[in-house]
């Protein structure tokens, strides 16, 4: 997973030196997403000698936080597809990280790119 924290820290570096605050919302939006799509993308989307890539975008007013992995036949469950999944059970050690991103991000999906690739991808507003 440090391939995951490293993409956390230098995406959060990348938007302070264009000015956005690590302290800010959309800053703090990143951290969350990001950490979420990278570990998915080490756990779920991973194809032995391959990585994941990330791209964070900045527009006027929104981020844009794209994970693409090696696996397009692996993909996640979004709103527009019928829902995330139910809530875990208390005890789960996983299964909320989607629902977190569903929480933090303005908007996400995924698409696949090529028969090699797909990219899960979020946009958060600068703007309350």
């Amino acid at each position: 997973m440090r391939g995951a924290r490293l993409a956390r820290l230098l995406a959060v570096q990348h938007l302070a030196d264009h000015g956005i605050p690590h302290t800010s919302r959309g800053s703090r939006a990143v951290v969350v997403v990001l950490a979420e799509f990278a570990a998915n993308a080490i756990s779920h989307g991973r194809t032995s000698g391959r990585d994941f890539e990330v791209r964070v975008d900045l527009a006027p007013d929104t981020i844009r936080i794209e994970v693409t992995d090696t696996r397009p036949d692996r993909f996640p469950r979004t709103p527009a597809d019928g829902g995330l999944p139910e809530l875990p059970s208390l005890y789960a050690t996983s299964g909320r990280g989607l629902l977190l991103v569903s929480a933090t991000a303005d908007r996400w999906d995924w698409s696949v790119r090529d028969n090699c690739t797909k990219t899960v991808w979020a946009e958060q507003s600068l703007h309350p």
